[in-house]
């Protein structure tokens, strides 16, 4: 399988593959999510079921009237119901994806966790995982966690790495690099997180997350650039070649996710794992183009994707 190594590839390989997915959206009543859906009809990568509440629903029939051979409109009383209802068009299989339009991240959350009727299922676990493509680094750098887990148990990192790798190996990845981020390379109690790590990498070494190279802790920039590993004396596949940064906790995911947006020029995508369907839950901060190719992650993402 080719390695994608840039977003726009993501939508290449889509379209290569003539694949389509089916969205769902929540409260498609911004100009940004307007912007998402013109542009994957353009490119012919996604149909929708637009989910709108009642008193704002102009953009929904103004966009089904433009595409009404690939968007359907549906009505709700609240944005609580329609996000409810859209989670229920998901399960229902008549959509493969749930994105998030003008409605609160909570709002759509409680819909998507809801016990028996949300998607998230038993004992799983829900995790965020970014996908940066950086002018100063050599291929895509996938991270967790930015957005949901604060701070991640042992269960919980074990799940959003096992996430985190199959997803990357849908893009051509088949054998990922993930780096556990932390200030130094040193193990401590004083760090309690270290200590998860030390079993991550013994699970890894048992064959627990299949094909991939796991190790830390490190810092960011060691996992990404190989001149700081040979300064510390440090060498291993993952140290300059990483593919996947795993955080400490959130405030680190999410501070590295907007640095590197506003002083990286990086362009971003993002989507929610664990459940039974991608769900895109972008930033209110997020640029039109790093929506869109958040739904594009989405797309490669879906179930019954070989490609």
């Amino acid at each position: 399988m080719e390695l994608v190594q840039s977003l726009s590839q993501m939508v290449s390989r889509l379209r290569l593959h003539n694949i389509r997915r089916r969205v769902a959206v929540v409260c498609p009543n911004d100009p940004h999510t307007e912007y998402v859906i013109i542009r994957s009809l353009r490119e012919e990568i996604a149909e929708y079921l637009l989910v709108t509440d009642r008193a704002h629903h102009d953009m929904a029939y103004r966009l089904r009237s433009a595409s009404p051979d690939f968007i359907r409109v549906y009505e709700t009383d609240t944005p609580d119901e329609a996000a409810a209802y859209a989670v229920q068009l998901v399960r229902m299989g008549d959509a493969d994806i749930l994105m998030k339009g003008l409605i609160n991240t909570d709002n759509l959350l409680r819909a998507v966790l809801k016990k028996e009727d949300g998607l998230l299922p038993s004992g799983g676990v829900l995790s965020h995982m970014a996908v940066a493509q950086i002018p100063l680094y050599h291929k895509l750098l996938f991270f967790s966690d930015a957005a949901v887990i604060p701070r991640p148990t042992l269960e919980q990192y074990r799940q959003m790495i096992a996430n985190d790798v199959a997803l990357c190996r849908r893009l051509g990845c088949e054998q990922p690099r993930v780096a556990l981020i932390h200030c130094t390379e040193k193990t401590s109690e004083k760090f309690p997180h270290t200590l998860s790590y030390a079993q991550l990498k013994l699970e890894a070494e048992q064959g627990a997350f299949g094909p991939v190279f796991i190790d830390g802790p490190m810092d960011a920039k060691t996992a990404c650039d190989r001149h700081s590993g040979e300064i510390k004396g440090l060498s291993s596949p993952v140290i300059g070649n990483a593919d996947i940064l795993i955080f400490p906790n959130i405030e680190a995911g999410n501070t590295f996710y907007k640095t590197i947006s506003l002083f990286g020029d990086a362009n971003m995508a993002g989507i929610l794992i664990g459940t039974t369907a991608p769900v895109v839950v972008p930033s209110r901060s997020d640029s039109g183009n790093s929506k869109y190719y958040s739904l594009a992650l989405a797309c490669l993402a879906g179930k019954d994707n070989d490609h």
